[in-house]
């Protein structure tokens, strides 16, 4: 059995420096996916925009700028307070979305927790397939 770790919150998308619009979106862990986290942003669309990528790059997204090419995240302040940016590029387009560092941290330590840093691997099960495999 795994364990998810889900938070909805409110993002902004950055239109420009002067314009923002709100974005719901919600941020999921699977312990059985552990390496990886996603993003749900429920646009003006019939379905959510989805976006998986590295737990490691968000981690480290909140205390210093990471990532390259379709993926990049970075901490910095908005209206005095301590946000996330996370810049999101695809064939489709491109994006940058702003969230409150409190709330993404306070989700990310709660993925942490269900899956410390450096147990990742045991969590996939390959030793028991390959115990498996190997005795048949």
């Amino acid at each position: 059995m795994y364990s998810v770790v889900e938070r909805e919150l409110e993002l902004k998308l950055i239109l420009s420096p002067e314009r923002s619009i709100p974005v719901p979106a919600r941020l999921s862990f699977r312990s059985d996916d552990p390496y990886a986290v996603h993003i749900s942003f429920h646009i003006n669309s019939d379905s959510p925009v989805h976006w998986t990528f590295a737990r490691s790059l968000l981690v480290e997204g909140v205390f210093r700028p990471c990532g390259q090419g379709d993926v990049r995240v970075w901490p910095t302040k908005a209206e005095g307070r301590s946000v996330v940016l996370m810049a999101l590029s695809s064939p489709d387009g491109d994006a940058l979305l702003q969230a409150p560092a409190a709330q993404v941290s306070a989700w990310l330590e709660r993925t942490l927790r269900v899956v410390p840093p450096g147990t990742e691997g045991g969590q996939l099960g390959i030793d028991d397939a390959l115990d498996q495999l190997l005795a048949q």
